[in-house]
């Protein structure tokens, strides 16, 4: 049998190019060598859009098609949605019990993006608990690997120690995860202070248009070192390199994306681009308004089937519909064989014979 992929996102709006390097591309890549489950997490959306939950119909349709768009088969993978799988809120009760408080404080992710949000000592409970729900999410599946970028790593060890957890307590039904971390796991935002946010603003959206995304790329902070053009760069301190080596023609993520291949492009775009780039960074010879024109070039050739296929998508918003009701319907088999073995190591099976 297959072993199986449990990944997913916050439905907070359409997904942006750090969505795409830490965790869509390898869904994408692995979705018919394993069993993929996609989760569109509502519920936890919450914890930071409680206050306007009326948006969520849209940012859970802009979520799938974002998935289908950058190449989801969901004839290959299951995209469901969190909050039509009442499964998983039982689980996320279930572990709360044996979860402290203080383990969850201590997670560097809850902690990074408490701090992000300004929470304090006011954070809110579901925000503290989002391990734990997380962990319900991906053990309510069986899930033996958990595609991530690097920022979610310490959530999912939570996932594991709580899987750990409950086996030496209860009896050794679920199976404690692994991650896979992209290559390119983490992209620094537009403002080269951190990853990219849409509470910060600081995205490039897989949909936005050429001219919107040429407008964010020529706003970037570049090398702080390099104040004129004849100045020597250091790309390595760049963010506009960093977004150069993620995409450029040699960039792993390129070549598995939409059957762009590098053997298809012409020889001046390919062998060598990426090298060109950093040399002349280096000597001084290349000036940041001609790489951010360049990066701008880059990004929009590469999103450019990516936009094509969103807006197939967004005129066949039933079929869309459909995918995500088929689909969550598939994913409640496997959620409640789980729930069931929960139930009976914890022999909280009270009237079966």
């Amino acid at each position: 049998m297959k072993k199986r992929i449990l990944t997913g996102d916050r439905p907070t709006g359409k997904l942006h190019l750090g969505h795409y390097v830490g965790s869509v591309a390898n869904r994408v890549k692995l979705q018919h060598k394993y069993e993929t489950f996609i989760l569109i997490a509502d519920v936890q959306a919450l914890t930071t859009n409680f206050e306007h939950p009326e948006n969520l119909t849209q940012y859970v349709r802009d979520v799938a098609i974002d998935n289908l768009a950058c190449g989801l088969d969901p004839e290959a993978a299951t995209i469901c949605v969190q909050s039509m799988i009442p499964e998983i809120a039982e689980l996320t009760v279930y572990f709360s019990m044996f979860t402290s408080v203080a383990s969850l404080k201590r997670n560097p992710t809850i902690k990074a993006e408490a701090k992000q949000y300004g929470y304090g000592e006011n954070i809110m409970y579901g925000f503290l608990g989002y391990p734990v729900s997380q962990a319900a999410d991906i053990t309510s599946f069986r899930a033996n690997l958990v595609p991530v970028g690097e920022d979610q790593v310490p959530v999912l060890e939570q996932t594991r120690e709580i899987v750990r957890k409950f086996n030496s307590l209860y009896e050794p039904v679920l199976i404690e995860p692994k991650a896979l971390v992209s290559k390119v796991s983490r992209l620094v935002g537009t403002d080269g202070a951190a990853k990219m946010s849409k509470s910060i603003g600081n995205v490039i959206e897989l949909a936005d248009l050429p001219e919107v995304l040429e407008q964010k790329v020529m706003k970037m902070f570049t090398d702080p070192g390099k104040i004129y053009k004849g100045d020597k760069g250091h790309p390595d301190k760049c963010p506009v390199y960093s977004y150069q080596v993620a995409f450029s023609t040699e960039s792993e993520l390129d070549q598995g994306m939409i059957g762009r291949r590098l053997e298809s492009l012409p020889d001046s775009e390919s062998g060598g681009e990426l090298k060109q780039i950093r040399e002349s960074c280096l000597s001084g010879k290349l000036g940041c308004v001609e790489c951010k024109k360049n990066l701008a070039g880059t990004l929009n050739r590469f999103l450019s089937p990516i936009r094509e296929r969103r807006k197939d998508f967004e005129k066949k918003q039933k079929d869309v519909d459909e995918i995500l009701i088929e689909g969550t319907k598939k994913a409640r088999i496997e959620t409640k064989k789980t729930v069931q073995l929960v139930r009976n190591a914890m022999k909280i099976e009270y009237f079966r014979g």
